[in-house]
């Protein structure tokens, strides 16, 4: 009986926790929070932030052409499995859930594109010329655990509907994300091995027809694409999404539940633990007043919530979609600047745009303090214009 009393009181919470929500987005602030406070709080710092780019020992990482150090072990290889989530959350809303229809899709997808362009422009216009300028995309992502987890805490205090629209638009804001990985932040192409990915991909969507449900044959033939595409210059979490997008999709919904827990609060606070093992510079006024750090601070908090908020009232002003039910102007745009928290995806986005670290480490610290300040503007907003 008293076994039975502690595993109770042990896991049942544990059970409403990982339950809940905002659950994913205070996992995330923990693991930030920890990772700062070694890499600059303690007298582990160094061994710290070393570990993450310490080669592995294995000679046959080096032979395959493997991920051999932690971080891109994570970066390459573990956030597959997140876009391959991601993958499966798009497929299933463009399938049979809040994108199935044209009319259901329209203001999501238009809010999206204005949300990745506005941000881009303002990048460019701090960066044009510089050697910055490969990091226009950082801005333009949004973070999809952190803003609907923001989201849930706001409660009541923010229309079911506005919710709705928010988690259609940072799943195409994903999707746009992946699109601008595949395209802008590969290597160079190897042909034979780009020839691999296409004849695998054929391969699972003959097996898709004949299968109506996920095999081992499956897992063998994505793990091909994965490392096929690894070598042919495209970047390999890419993978992640076409096998998302080349299983049946009457597994979606089994596999989604089986990964969420896994990603969510394993891999992606693994995620934020590595990528954010930076040290915060003596000189912060000067670090954060490059145009590297004000290109992403402007485009995450100014250029998120206008370009959706204009491109939706542009969309509107032409009859062609309405605002969500049940709500008004105030606090669809207030809840438009949560779409500014880019956090994972800009600090993934951060690690393809620079090869130096030392402006990776400039990017991260601009994308942490737009993040938290997106964060704190959309909360206050949508808590002082209720419905």
């Amino acid at each position: 009986m008293r076994t039975k009393f502690y595993n109770r009181l042990f896991f049942q919470p544990l059970a409403v926790f990982f339950a809940d929500a905002r659950a994913i987005g205070i996992t995330l602030l923990v693991a930030t929070a920890a990772s700062l406070f070694i890499a600059n709080g303690t007298q582990y710092a160094t061994a710290f932030t070393q570990f993450w780019q310490s080669p592995y020992q294995l000679a046959f990482l080096a032979t395959y052409h493997l991920p051999q150090t932690p971080i891109a072990f994570i970066n390459d290889f573990l956030m597959a499995v997140f876009f391959l989530l991601a993958g499966m959350e798009i497929k299933r809303e463009f399938v049979r859930g809040e994108l199935s229809t044209k009319q259901q899709a329209t203001l999501p997808i238009v809010g999206a594109i204005g949300g990745m362009l506005v941000p881009a422009i303002l990048f460019a216009l701090f960066n044009k010329g510089t050697n910055y300028m490969s990091g226009w995309a950082i801005s333009s992502a949004t973070d999809i655990a952190f803003t609907l987890g923001i989201a849930s805490l706001l409660g009541n205090k923010v229309p079911v509907s506005v919710k709705i629209f928010i988690t259609a638009l940072a799943i195409i804001d994903d999707l746009g994300a992946i699109v601008i990985i595949t395209l802008f932040y590969g290597g160079d192409i190897h042909a034979l091995y780009l020839l691999g990915v296409i004849i695998a991909c054929v391969l699972l969507w003959l097996l898709q027809k004949k299968y109506k449900t996920v095999t081992v044959l499956h897992w063998a033939i994505g793990l091909a694409i994965w490392y096929c595409m690894h070598r042919a210059g495209i970047h390999a979490t890419v993978a992640g999404v076409i096998f998302a997008f080349l299983i049946p999709t009457n597994e979606l919904t089994k596999w989604e539940l089986r990964l969420h827990k896994p990603v969510y609060f394993f891999i992606v606070p693994l995620f934020a633990l590595a990528n954010t093992a930076i040290f915060i510079p003596e000189h912060f006024g000067v670090a954060v007043s490059t145009t590297l750090s004000l290109g992403i601070i402007a485009g995450l908090i100014i250029g998120k919530p206008l370009g959706i908020s204009a491109a939706c009232y542009a969309l509107i002003k032409t009859g062609k979609a309405a605002l969500p039910s049940g709500s008004n102007w105030k606090n669809f745009i207030s809840i438009n600047f949560l779409a500014g928290i880019g956090f994972t995806m800009s600090l993934f986005i951060a690690t393809l745009a620079f090869s130096d670290p030392a402006m990776q480490e400039l990017a991260k610290v601009a994308i942490l303090i737009a993040s938290a300040i997106a964060a704190m503007l959309g909360s206050l907003l949508a808590s002082l214009n209720k419905p």
